[in-house]
This record gives C-alpha cells, structure tokens and sequence, in this order.
C-alpha cells in the first residue's frame, strides 16, 4: 500500500489511491472452476438448460439437507422469490405488510409489485433489527404478512415473531438473504415462520451469479410455489395458475452455486479470518465500534459493519468520500432508510425516531472473496490516518480544495 505521508496523499485532494483495483463490500466469491466445469458438463451433456434440470434439482435438494427442511424451490433472483412467495402467503382482502424501514432499499418495490402497502416498523437499536416489540404496534385489520428481516450481521427475534404470528394468524415470512449460514438460539437459519427467502447473487454468500430460493416445511406452499415460476403450468401446457411468470433458475446459475456451496465452508474460514483481522485492528482506533457477530452460535463472518461513534471526528459523508477515493468502497449502511425515500407506490407513512438515528451512523467496510487480511491491514491504516489528520482534512473540505 501507498504509505500517506500528508493530507495531500489522499486520493480525494488529488494523491494516488491506496488500491489500484477497488475494494467492495460484495462477496465475488469465484469457487473452483473444475467444480463449475463438471456441474456444468451434466446439464450440457443432457442437453437440458432449464425447466428444472439436473443441477437445479441437485441444488434444491443440497440447499434444503444444508438447512434442515423439507423443501427448497430457487427462483431467477432473490427478488422474485420473495415476491412470489408473498403473493402466495398473503392474507386475502387485508392490504399490509410490516417491514423495518432499516432494510435493502428495494423491499418495498417487491411489497408494492404484490401489490401490498409497507407499514414501515422500528427496530432494536443494539441488534439492528425488528423484534416482537418494534412489530406489534404495527398490527391492525389491514395486516396481510409479516415480513422478518434480518439484519446483515447476526439475527432477528425468531422467536418473539413467530409467538406474535402464532397469536394474530398472521403469516410470517422471512428475508434472509444476508443469513446463508447463520444460526441462532432457535436453531439454524431457513426453517423459521412460514418460510425463508435467499439470494443467489454474486454479493452474497452462495455465489450463482444471480437467482434466489426458498425453504420450507410447508409442502403445499413448496408447490404452488413450483409451479408459480413456470408460468403457472402443472404438466404439459396444463395451465392451473393464471398468476403464473417464468421465474427459473437455469441450469448454469445452478452449476455455479452448486460449486459455491461445495466451498462454503472454506469460504467461512477466510471470512473469520477476514473479520478477526478487522476485529483486532479496530480495537485500536478511537471513535469506530465494530459490529460483533454473535459466535456462540454459527455465523458466515461475511460483512463487516462499523459504527461511527460520537468521538470520531469525520461525518459519515467526509469518511466514505475519503474511503471511496482510496478505492475502498465503504458504502452507507442501509441510508437513507425506506421511510424516507420517495415512493411513487402506495405506503403507510412512518415515524420512526430510532430508525433515523441509527440510519446516519453506521458504514459498510469491504469484506468477501477479493479482500485478503493485508487489505484489512490497509484499510484500517487509513481510517488510523484519516483521524489522526482530521482537522486537516476538515478545514481542506471547507475551503472546497479537494480534488
């Protein structure tokens, strides 16, 4: 790395940037090309690329052993699987469905295509996410669903959801898209409410280039849900669903997550390294608290969240053009929050004090397959340097000479 001896060695006032090639916050995880190559093979030898081929029935099956359950339907993207899946679950006639507002910016885009209004609830400010507490005061006549997000590090309150579910008759269904490998004190992530959504993209744990799935013990939903994302046909052009939309995963996304989830378990262990390495380092630095992932149960160690205390001497803004510059792509952790956007859908309005305070101070720092331990190393060097100078860069931005 570039070793900054002055403010005017940052790349934002114009010095080089500490990496010639970016540093994200997405996974990229490439498994064994062999791997991918033999899964690969099956379906081409076969000469079947979709409508639930080989690799994709081995990968529903793998998945659904992986998180102890019954079934597991994948989809063409983790949008769609959840969409699909509140349509289906869904109470009929109610109109609603609760959602934190501290959440992937377009999960109220998947409510509205349904077509549901997000009621918009607050969450824990320690663990970051809803909980029983944060969802009941959101329940009403209108309530269709409810939608359990976890967050991207550790869990939300499985258990306090699943009683307010079990109590109201409302169905429970959970994003857990960040979750792959997570477990909790009720058991291991994919088994829980109605069912659970994933993502297969190339930011997440299970690399399939893109597409989604589904887990469930529910048999019934597991097919309906089948035959939703083949155009609503059962047989051959017997069409039993009119809602029905080509939604597949294809042979070769299958063949790429499959080699992915071969790896799973050495990609965990890079990743623990990965977060230890960040763990120690930012012990070090006054003013930044890293989010601890919760390891007495299993945990992927995939993203890396920091929150920016009252003593660190930067805004929020200041430190990520400062990082970003440095091609170290520290993004904003989950800002604005959903509340606040402009929706040109139907939604509840909200007001969410916590929810706001939590949206302004927390960053995502890179992590995954294309980060190794030294670029923590560096990372970290320059978030120690830009404290040390912050004055410096301060007064630099006030005067408008940067960059």
């Amino acid at each position: 790395m570039l070793i900054k001896k002055g403010i005017e060695d940052l790349a934002l006032f114009n010095g080089k940037p500490a990496f010639a090639v970016p540093r994200s916050t997405s996974n990229l995880l490439q498994p064994d090309i062999e791997k991918f190559l033999e899964y690969s093979k099956v379906f081409y030898e076969q000469g079947q690329y979709t409508n639930n081929g080989p690799n994709v029935r081995l990968l529903e099956k793998r998945l659904a052993e992986f998180h102890e359950v019954s079934h597991c339907i994948t989809f063409n993207s983790g949008f769609w699987a959840l969409a699909l899946t509140m349509s289906v679950l869904a109470l009929e006639h109610r109109s609603e469905v609760v959602m934190p507002a501290l959440t992937y910016r377009r999960m109220a885009d998947i409510a509205a295509w349904v077509p549901l209004k997000p009621r918009f609830c607050e969450v824990d400010p320690t663990t970051l996410a809803m909980t029983r507490k944060t969802v009941e005061p959101c329940i009403n006549e209108e309530t269709a669903l409810i939608l359990g997000v976890h967050p991207i590090v550790n869990g939300c309150d499985v258990e306090g959801l699943e009683q307010l579910s079990d109590e109201t008759g409302i169905p429970l269904l959970f994003d857990s898209v960040e979750s792959v490998y997570e477990g909790l004190a009720a058991g291991k992530v994919g088994k829980f409410g109605r069912a659970e959504g994933f993502s297969l993209h190339a930011c997440k744990l299970l690399n399939g280039f893109g597409g989604g799935y589904i887990t469930t013990n529910d048999g019934a939903l597991a097919q309906k849900l089948a035959v939703l994302r083949g155009f609503g046909f059962s047989g051959l052009d017997n069409v039993v669903l009119g809602q029905g939309m080509n939604a597949k995963l294809n042979e070769i996304h299958a063949a790429m997550a499959l080699a992915s989830l071969d790896d799973v378990d050495a990609q965990v262990e890079r990743n623990r390294e990965r977060y230890q390495t960040y763990q120690r380092r930012l012990a070090g630095v006054p003013g930044l608290r890293l989010v601890a992932f919760d390891e007495r149960y299993p945990t992927g160690y995939k993203n890396i969240v920091v929150e920016l205390l009252p003593s660190w001497p930067l805004s929020r803004e200041i430190t990520i053009a400062l990082l970003n510059a440095e091609n170290i792509l520290a993004r904003s952790y989950y800002a604005p929050p959903l509340h606040r956007k402009v929706m040109a859908f139907p939604h509840v309005p909200a007001d969410l004090p916590v929810t706001d305070r939590l949206a302004e101070v927390f960053i995502n720092l890179p992590c995954g397959h294309r980060v190794s331990p030294a670029d923590v190393e560096d990372i970290v060097t320059i978030l120690e340097f830009m404290a040390k100078h912050a004055d410096e860069i301060l007064e630099k931005t006030r005067s408008g000479s940067q960059g």
